[in-house]
């Protein structure tokens, strides 16, 4: 089977495009390598270096006709979408439209996107958060991870496109960006191990809902192979928090520098959040097979063993 994934050279991605080519699909990616790296992708797989907001992406789907689409190609700093809810929206909402129009004219059967289950939800009452819940994010980033699932759902009645919403938790791992805004574990692994001084926003007590990168592939791979379509939690099921984390990267890496505390910046960010995966369990057979402490210790051998 053909795959396009879109952001395949990206943290994601490249384990997605990893472990298509191990099961033998032939995959191709688009990815702009704003964030992702060429090195990430594997010998022999097709990169078109280009936005998917550009009218190019219509020409490298009528060349390549693909059969499946992992969308995960997205602009993916919650808070930065607050400081320029164009510049989100027109990578978000319009790339992902331009990923599905040009689904439709060349037939694609199904579509997997990587949608966020941390900012999808918004800031909801009960917890955990679950698929039938009625999302109310409060981040521009999460509005148009929302917006794009409607689509899906509207393209897939109107045209019979497949497809299926994987709403993530806090994705962790190695080739996770240590320098951007979300990424607690690799942007904390990072600077323990240069030596350099912590930054916690708060008081640290806030929670998210961490999920290991190899848990998060298997969930997609999953997805495809699956007769199942709609919104789906991708997570621990467990609430960890910042402080927590802390904890444990310090004790891995030895650190012994300061840490200091700074008041929030602005960003929509919900502060408690973790997801319920029954569904996942049920009707896609996955479950996470990695813990916390093991992901944060792979995460950690990794930039040991990658300073650049």
């Amino acid at each position: 089977m053909k795959c396009l994934v879109t952001g395949g050279a990206g943290f994601l991605g490249s384990h997605i495009v990893d472990r298509l080519c191990q099961k033998g699909h032939t995959v191709v990616v688009i990815d702009n390598l704003s964030s992702g790296r060429e090195e990430y992708i594997p010998k022999g797989v097709l990169l078109y270096k280009n936005n998917i907001e550009h009218e190019e992406v219509f020409k490298i789907f009528a060349k390549e006709k693909p059969d499946i689409v992992f969308h995960c190609a997205a602009h993916i700093e919650a808070r930065e979408s607050v400081r320029d809810v164009f510049f989100d929206a027109k990578v978000n909402i319009l790339g992902s439209l331009n990923i599905l129009e040009a689904c439709r004219k060349v037939g694609v059967k199904k579509i997997i996107f990587a949608s966020s289950g941390g900012e999808v939800y918004g800031d909801v009452k009960e917890m955990p958060a679950r698929e039938e819940f009625l999302p109310l994010p409060v981040s521009p980033y999460g509005v148009a991870k929302y917006a794009v699932e409607k689509y899906l759902y509207s393209y897939s009645r109107l045209f019979g496109i497949s497809f299926v919403a994987l709403r993530y938790g806090n994705i962790y791992g190695p080739r996770q960006n240590p320098y951007g805004e979300s990424g607690v574990v690799a942007i904390f692994a990072k600077r323990m191990l240069s030596g350099k001084p912590i930054i916690i926003h708060g008081d640290g007590k806030q929670t998210k809902d961490y999920v290991y990168i190899q848990d998060a592939v298997a969930a997609a791979i999953l997805a495809m192979e699956k007769d199942i379509q709609g919104a789906v939690n991708i997570a621990s099921g467990k609430e960890t928090s910042v402080i927590e984390i802390y904890d444990s990267l310090k004790e891995i890496t030895g650190f012994s520098h300061e840490v200091s505390h700074v008041d929030f910046p602005v960003g929509g960010l919900p502060k408690h959040t973790y997801l319920a995966i029954e569904k996942a369990k049920k009707e896609l057979g996955w479950e996470p097979t990695v813990s916390l402490r093991d992901g944060i210790e792979k995460t950690v051998e990794w930039f040991l063993n990658n300073h650049a």
